[in-house]
């Protein structure tokens, strides 16, 4: 079956299920569920733009999930969105529980060590988080998600390159109100979440939420004898909101989060090369023998955000915030008992940023002004021990050991501005000018006998391979643009022009004494160091086209979007084995980020919601169906490797699957249970086709074309008071790779040469398995 075909019996079979799933869309904001009528689908309102709009007058492809929806579909964190949005990939990063991978319409960032920069912005509460540590955030006191895809600059405080992913919280009310969640279901899960909302003046209130979220593992460490795949978080929030005086508004927001899972170990795809340890059964189960230092994940943060409206047309908003996170992690690469490829590790990161932004909004003319400041640190150590390559070479307890300090200093001003220049037509333009400032201290070292002293071992230092300083600065202007043609309230048609750029750095794991002769004179020079361990910028131009619609009375709802977008300099970090004394053997690794050259990527994002029915089979039954389709064809034009040669035609985009599509079938009916209330039953289907892990394709990593299902019953009084639901995910148990390793040679009489260690690493982390789960809410 093609998979043309597989996508058309998806979307057209999901009708004939008996069950259902989790809602994908974002169907109603709070204050706008009154206002339409049981024949109307709900009004989306998001802030896409820095204001307040329906989803459907916004000239740019944005998808809105509701807190609400996404819990009544059992949906735990926020990397389950991606498989409702169409071209977006949110993973669980590789040997972590809590740092997320992200890449909208093949553009992104996998590499989670300092230096890198991302290329989606995740973002809490309009502050942008400069780290991919501790943002796999979980979904709890949630008002809503919002997902913009394509180049983002002129509307929000940091430059992102490939799209943003905006986390929005709950804001206080003026009444009092308290609420408490639990979920029950599989491999022990306990979650549990309170809530309270207290007015303390008409003008003043104080709010907040603690959750404690608790799972055993899918798989076990049978080496360990712990865990593995376990979840272990307490997090919790507090907020507190004035508006002494029309006009204005405070808030001042503070957030935690403390994991203390268990360390998540891949499975091996293949038998070690060394010992012969054979590959495990169990997807989820793992030999890994490094347990040091205890897996430890803690973040925290702070905003204060301040509005005033100075006058009917102009308001002033400042936002001020600090985050820093810490980890501590030890990451066994081989997933065996034997030390070969362990890297204990540590990353630390701290954050703050000021954005001041001046809004003007009137009949024909809305638009703002804005400055955004960045202090940022980034900071890693990390060893690779690789005890059997020691022993091999007469080095017992070798370790290459990485140390790397980046700051980050950006500035940026940036406008958008939308003029309504005919009754039916806008004209939106938009510019950024962006200053990034990259300092980087790098030192790596050779130890033996163990671990370093930074990792808690004892290992002797007796070589430094790195030492080295540098700084660059990258400046750019972005513009950006778009034409909207409203016919009448219920199309819009648009068309839109943007730029993205991203800074470029340094590789902490670049090893100047691994840096080649470039101009072949026999000295290693300092400016070829430099040239080595740094990498460009890259940029992204894109054009859309789009259309949005409210049909049939609002019953049904359209957004289509075609876009192309030509993609330069793109950064592609990596690490390779390297032989330091021409022994033969790999003693070392070296960390290679090059700019790949040129590339384009083309594709349609297709996004609806339809009221099917209502009282239906003879009662008061609604049926509502959403659907999402996204095809992406992405190719490289130019791919310069290590040796100088073309190989775009032999790389592929990773984290990009051309096809991703979903469809989600929702009944609901009045059903007396405890007291009045409705019955949901709801039913997702989503698809996503082959996806490679890294640009070079791997025939045991990259993942085929898989389907889940998802489905939600879902019990809610008419007070909305009390909630009972059931939710289950994955429900054909489907086995699924979302992340991996690999430092093998893949020979053609199918035999493996280890390039890092001597057992050969393919390890692969899977997506999770099937899960049931109940949840019951009270709100008072």
């Amino acid at each position: 079956m093609t998979n043309t075909h597989k996508i058309a019996c998806l979307l057209s079979g999901v009708a004939m299920l008996a069950l259902s799933g989790p809602v994908a869309q974002a169907q109603t904001a709070p204050d706008q569920a009154s206002a339409s009528s049981d024949t109307e689908l709900d009004t989306i309102i998001v802030s896409a733009r820095r204001r307040d709009e329906q989803l459907l007058d916004v000239p740019i492809a944005v998808t809105a999930y509701s807190g609400d929806a996404l819990l009544n579909a059992g949906i735990r964190d926020i990397t389950s969105i991606s498989e409702t949005t169409p071209n977006l990939t949110l993973e669980v990063s590789r040997g972590t529980n809590s740092t997320i991978t992200a890449f909208i319409r093949g553009v992104g960032q996998q590499d989670p060590v300092a230096g890198f920069e991302a290329g989606v912005g995740i973002y809490i509460d309009d502050v942008y988080l400069n780290r991919p540590q501790a943002s796999v955030l979980d979904v709890y006191e949630l008002e809503r998600i919002e997902v913009l895809r394509g180049p983002q600059g002129t509307l929000y405080g940091r430059n992102t390159i490939g799209g943003a992913v905006k986390y929005v919280t709950k804001r206080l009310s003026n009444e009092f109100e308290a609420g408490i969640r639990t979920n029950f279901g599989t491999y022990g899960q306990i979650d549990a979440v309170g809530s309270v909302n207290i007015p303390i003046t008409s003008w003043l209130r104080i709010g907040g939420a603690v959750a404690t979220l608790n799972r055993e593992g899918y798989g076990r460490n049978l080496n360990l004898d712990i865990e593995n795949y376990d979840k272990d978080v307490i997090a919790g929030r507090v907020s507190l909101e004035a508006d002494p005086i029309d006009g204005l508004f405070i808030r001042l927001t503070g957030d935690i989060v403390d994991d203390s899972s268990n360390p998540r170990n891949g499975a091996r795809l293949i038998p070690g090369q060394l010992t012969g340890a054979p590959v495990l059964p169990g997807a989820y189960d793992t030999r890994a023998g490094l347990g040091t230092p205890d897996q430890h994940v803690n973040a925290k943060g702070a905003s204060f955000l301040v509005e005033y409206q100075l006058t009917n047309e102009i308001k002033v908003r400042n936002i001020l915030a600090y985050r820093d996170d810490e980890s501590t992690t030890p990451i066994d690469f081989d997933t065996l008992p034997s030390a070969d490829v362990d890297v204990p590790a540590i990353y630390r990161n701290r954050q703050t940023s000021e954005e001041f932004q001046l809004l003007y909004e009137s009949d024909s003319l809305s638009g703002l002004v804005g400055f955004y400041y960045l202090d940022a640190n980034a900071f890693n150590v990390f060893d690779v021990i690789l005890a059997n390559t020691g022993a091999l070479i007469g080095l017992p307890g070798l370790n290459a050991n990485t140390f790397g300090d980046v700051d980050t200093k950006t500035w940026s001003i940036f406008f958008d501005a939308t003029y309504d220049f005919l009754e039916q037509f806008s004209l939106s333009v938009g510019g950024r000018f962006t200053n990034d400032r990259r300092d980087s201290r790098i030192l790596r070292r050779t130890f033996i006998g163990g671990a370093s002293p930074d990792l808690g071992g004892t290992g002797t230092q007796i070589a430094v391979t790195s030492d080295f300083d540098g700084s660059r600065t990258f400046k750019d202007f972005t513009p950006r643009a778009s034409l909207a043609w409203k016919p009448n309230n219920d199309h819009n048609i648009y068309f839109s022009f943007s730029q993205g750029f991203k800074g470029g750095g340094f590789d902490p794991r670049g090893q100047t004494t691994a840096t080649p002769d470039f101009n072949r004179d026999g000295v290693r020079s300092a400016d070829e160091i430099f040239e080595f361990l740094s990498f460009d910028p890259e940029q992204v131009t894109t054009y859309e086209i789009g259309w949005k619609a409210s049909l049939f009375d609002r019953r049904l709802t359209l957004a289509l979007a075609g876009f192309r977008s030509n993609y330069s300099d793109v950064q592609i970090p990596g690490s390779v084995g390297f032989d330091s004394n021409g022994d033969g053997v790999n003693d070392s690794f070296v960390g290679i980020t090059s700019n790949a050259g040129r590339a384009r990527l083309y594709g349609v994002e297709l996004e609806g919601n339809a009221k099917l029915a209502r009282d239906f089979a003879g009662a008061d039954t609604k049926a509502d169906l959403s659907w999402t389709l996204g095809y992406i064809d992405a190719e490289y034009q130019e791919f310069i490797d290590a040796f100088g040669n073309d190989v775009a035609d032999q790389r592929t985009f990773q984290n990009t699957p051309k096809w991703t599509a979903s469809s989600t079938l929702t009944l609901a009916t009045p059903l007396k249970l405890l007291s009045d209330g409705d019955l949901s039953l709801a039913n997702t289907v989503s698809y996503r086709s082959s996806t490679s892990q890294f640009e070079t394709p791997n025939p045991f990593l990259d993942q085929p074309g898989y389907i889940l299902w998802n489905a939600s019953l879902v019990w809610t009084s008419q007070s909305g008071g009390v909630s009972i639901g059931l939710h289950g995910r994955n429900i054909t148990d489907k086995r699924y790779i979302v992340a991996g390793y690999n430092f093998v040679n893949i020979n053609q009489n199918g035999t493996f040469t280890p390039t890092l260690g001597r057992e050969g690493v393919i390890t692969a982390f899977y997506g999770d398995p099937r899960t049931i789960t109940g949840s019951i809410g009270l709100k008072f």
